[in-house]
């Protein structure tokens, strides 16, 4: 039937906007109603899979899982499913890191520099080459190990330990034929616990006033010590890394069950590091899955359904406000945890939270705690909010995901990015076999 003539003056809508049911249907109320019913019912498919097409790279993972899930058998538990799913996927598929975080820092780089790399490029750890490996070596020959935040922090504990009871307190920080390999070589490599450090002096105020930071990092000790010897590394390998072919799974159970913050991706062929996966890009990959169905089978669930937080508040790793910062350090050390909260002096309330990485801040501002006789944990926690908001134009605030803690009205627990991906997936009995021999204590729970 031919369209009725134009009649009304009123501008022409644009094709987006015009009614969309044919004008054959006017005069037809039964009929115009079920035609525009069909049109919304139309209007919203579209707007379903809109919605539905993965807008970022985790995206489109999350909904390669969602295939994977609808696949699995249906005898099978939402936590077998996953896993059955992780182990489908191999790491390559995951979504590469941000140039900036993939780095690598040179043997014979001052540790000095280390730090400010580090902090630049807003990362724990880099992998350290080692200068003198030839260029075809292997990626193991190529990697001497490498140096994170918390073996700088286990050079500082050292240093503070020389420090306390000796004078002149410079002779001591230019005593570099004192063998600091020992101390700073335990420092696991790959996020891993090292064994405990144990203060001789915990309650010496001279390694926590604010002289002693900058005095430490002018010194000629501290330029000149190089990051190849700060390096922790296995026996057979300067650090565990993944093969491109190796499983989510695998990769899951490292940065959770086996306390790995991070976990290098290598390439085999060019011998080289591939990428980097952080426990938070896991976790903005599961933001990224929300309203998914497997992703809604576990992450619309209570806390205390999925039994979080792990640590109640009568085993919380905490520092007091007005305890040296340093021992905020110690604590993180010593329980291989990745920060701690700082509570008041009642020990009830949290007022922060201070993290591993928060020792660039003694290295990189040391001016900031000149005039302090002991720079406690609150007083710490002062100074380095005052710095970034006088440099937050030169440095943007970061994103703290090492831990959360739980708060109505006193402390109740803490929660780490490890808990929760922990409560994603299981290790099945026997699962990896002899990965670890010769590389890393296994946990004392584990069934491998």
């Amino acid at each position: 039937m031919a369209s009725a003539p134009q009649t009304s003056t009123e501008p022409e809508l644009p094709p987006s906007l015009a009614p969309s049911f044919p004008t054959a249907t006017l005069g037809h109320p039964a009929t115009c109603v079920r035609e525009r019913e069909r049109e919304r019912e139309r209007e919203r498919k579209m707007v379903v899979e809109e919605s539905e097409t993965p807008r970022s790279p985790e995206a489109k993972l999350g909904m390669q899982v969602e295939d994977l899930w609808d696949v699995q058998e249906p005898q099978l538990s939402p936590t077998e499913k996953l896993n059955a799913c992780f182990e489908s996927i191999p790491v390559s598929a995951f979504p590469h890191a941000p140039s900036s975080q993939v780095i690598e820092i040179r043997s014979d780089t001052s540790l000095a520099e280390a730090v400010k790399l580090l902090a630049r490029h807003k990362i724990l750890s880099a992998p350290v080459l080692d200068v003198t490996a030839p260029e075809d070596a292997s990626w193991i020959d190529r990697y001497i190990g490498v140096v994170e935040f918390a073996g700088i922090v286990v050079w500082i504990l050292h240093q503070s330990e020389k420090m306390e009871g000796h004078s002149p307190f410079d002779s001591a920080l230019n005593d570099s034929d004192d063998d600091i390999g020992p101390a700073v070589a335990a420092a696991a490599a790959s996020g891993m616990s090292s064994p405990r450090f144990k203060s001789k002096h915990p309650d010496s105020p001279t390694a926590t006033c604010g002289k002693f930071f900058e005095t430490l990092t002018s010194s000629d000790f501290y330029k000149n010590t190089k990051v190849g010897d700060i390096s922790g590394s296995f026996r057979w390998a300067p650090f565990l890394a993944l093969q491109t072919s190796n499983s989510f799974l695998t990769m899951l159970l490292l940065l959770s069950k086996y306390r790995m913050k991070s976990v290098f991706v290598v390439d085999l062929g060019e011998a080289k590091i591939d990428n980097v996966i952080t426990q938070s890009a896991v976790i903005h990959m599961l933001e990224e899955c929300a309203g998914l169905h497997w992703f809604e089978s576990w992450g619309s669930k209570k806390l205390f359904e999925l039994g979080l937080p792990l640590m109640k508040s009568s085993h919380i790793v905490k520092v007091y406000e007005d305890e040296p910062v340093l021992q905020a350090f110690k604590l993180m050390r010593q329980n291989g945890v990745g920060g701690v909260p700082v509570v008041a002096s009642d020990g009830s309330k949290a007022i922060g939270n201070i993290s591993i990485r928060d020792i660039q801040f003694l290295l990189i501002a040391p001016e900031i705690y000149k005039d302090y006789r002991s720079i406690t944990a609150k007083k710490f926690l002062t100074a380095v909010r005052s710095h970034i908001e006088e440099h937050q134009k030169r440095v943007p605030p970061e994103r703290h995901g090492s831990t959360w803690t739980i708060e109505t009205g006193n402390l109740e627990g803490v929660i780490t990015l490890r808990d929760i991906i922990s409560k994603l997936v299981h290790e099945p009995r026997g699962y990896f076999g002899d990965f670890f021999d010769g590389v890393l204590p296994l946990p004392a729970n584990s069934r491998v």
